[in-house]
């Protein structure tokens, strides 16, 4: 199977998950291609884990448009099919304005790109899918519009904008799909609630494809653990909550307690962050990594005792370095807030509520004080990566599920692949 793949940008900071799934569709056999709407920064190459493992596929594999022969290729595609364009960039644009002119801006710009691609890779693909649901998920579904074609059409819906915050556009497309990707079973109740309007007439095509991790990357031991040193990995952004773990810090250092503090990654909020802790007087206990390369990332978190996710609220969906801590052996605890309660469920992890400093302080100190308590939360942590993060495995469903689509409407096969049934990996909720 010929697969088109659109997303937003990469190589990209955080493009991990992105990867790990491009890395198991094609050991799965999918011959694929990547269409990334912005442009290609070379600098960050080096930082991803196509490079980083000397494979160099996906960078061979990816694909970009300049300015030229965008416009180029989206005349052709407009002169063609005056009606169908003009009627895409109506209800796509109309669909943004609720969101402000940069969501204006950012879907005018994709529509040309879409066009373009049609113009000249239209009998290429036997399946199109759309990574994200906003913008690249746009640009997905307009290319997979223009080529006129009855190829099946999925999209991957993740969290923070292209779900929960900016779903532009998103029923239209969500009524397109043969198949609606998501990342956890929270976003499937989301997507439930949020459509319910639609939610019968889509039912059927949701499927819970949790991103995997190669286990042969993340062994588990507990040996050599600190008494006292938390970790927390992410971008310093408002929605990972990286205030209230400061605070919560602080708690502790005013019950008499040391410990020391790792954060890593960069963001918009380092210099506020660091300020808090000077103000909370634990700055002498926090360090900032900054960007690291994703092999320091994972020594860092396999010398820590605990990994705390404290998302504020709705802004990521089950996120890959909760996994990868679970994996490693690392106890995890995050807010009780999206896909995190079914990853850390049944004594996989702890939950404390978002926003709660002192919560989080007083689970911390929980854990701290409790070895006994640690070490059964990293094995059973543990168990339910093997049984239902491994990346090879659900790779290999999803590949059998894109597969085995038709498009609606189609002639459909005798027999088509079936997805295993159950909690979690590719399943039907």
């Amino acid at each position: 199977m010929r697969l088109a793949v659109f997303t937003s940008k990469y190589p990209a900071r955080v493009a991990t998950f992105f990867e790990r799934d491009m890395q198991s569709l094609l050991r799965a056999g999918i011959d694929l291609e990547i269409f990334a709407i912005y442009p290609r920064d070379d600098a960050l190459w080096p930082q991803s884990l196509d490079a980083q493992s000397g494979d160099g596929r996906l960078r061979a594999r990816t694909h970009y448009l300049s300015v030229a022969p965008t416009i180029t290729g989206a005349v052709g595609t407009v002169a063609r099919q005056p009606l169908t364009c003009a009627r895409q960039a109506a209800a796509v644009l109309a669909a943004s304005v609720r969101y402000g002119p940069v969501a204006v801006a950012k879907s005018a710009y994709v529509l040309p790109k879409a066009w373009s691609w049609a113009a000249t890779r239209a009998k290429e693909f036997d399946h199109v899918l759309a990574y994200w649901g906003n913008y690249a998920g746009t640009c997905a579904w307009a290319f997979h519009q223009a080529i006129g074609r009855p190829v099946p059409f999925s999209i991957w819906l993740h969290a923070g904008t292209d779900l929960y915050q900016q779903p532009i556009h998103l029923r239209t497309k969500l009524l397109h799909a043969d198949n609606i990707l998501t990342c956890c079973e929270f976003n499937a109740t989301f997507i439930e609630r949020s459509f319910a309007n639609i939610h019968d007439r889509i039912r059927s095509r949701i499927h819970v494809c949790h991103h995997g991790l190669d286990l042969r990357e993340y062994p588990f031991s507990r040996e050599a653990r600190p008494a006292s040193r938390i970790v927390a990995v992410g971008r310093l952004s408002p929605y990972k909550g990286f205030e209230y773990l400061i605070r919560a810090v602080a708690a502790l250092r005013a019950r008499g307690r040391t410990f020391q503090l790792d954060l890593v990654g960069g963001g918009e909020l380092q210099s506020s962050l660091a300020a808090l802790a000077v103000d909370l007087g634990v700055s002498d206990a926090v360090r900032f990594h900054g960007w690291v390369e994703h092999p320091e990332a994972r020594r860092l978190m396999q010398a820590a005792t605990v990994l705390v996710h404290p998302s504020d609220g709705l802004g990521d969906g089950l996120p890959n370095v909760v996994r990868e801590a679970m994996a490693l052996g690392t106890p995890v605890i995050g807010s009780d807030a999206a896909g995190l309660p079914d990853a850390l469920a049944d004594g996989c992890g702890l939950l404390v509520p978002p926003r709660d400093a002192e919560a989080l302080a007083d689970t911390l100190e929980r854990l701290l004080d409790n070895p006994a308590l640690a070490e059964r939360i990293a094995r059973a942590a543990r168990r339910r990566v093997e049984e239902h993060y491994d990346l090879w495995k659900n790779g290999a469903r999803l590949a059998a599920l894109l597969a085995g689509s038709r498009r609606r409407g189609s002639v459909h096969p005798a027999h088509t692949p079936s997805i295993t049934a159950g909690r979690l990996e590719c399943t039907t909720p």
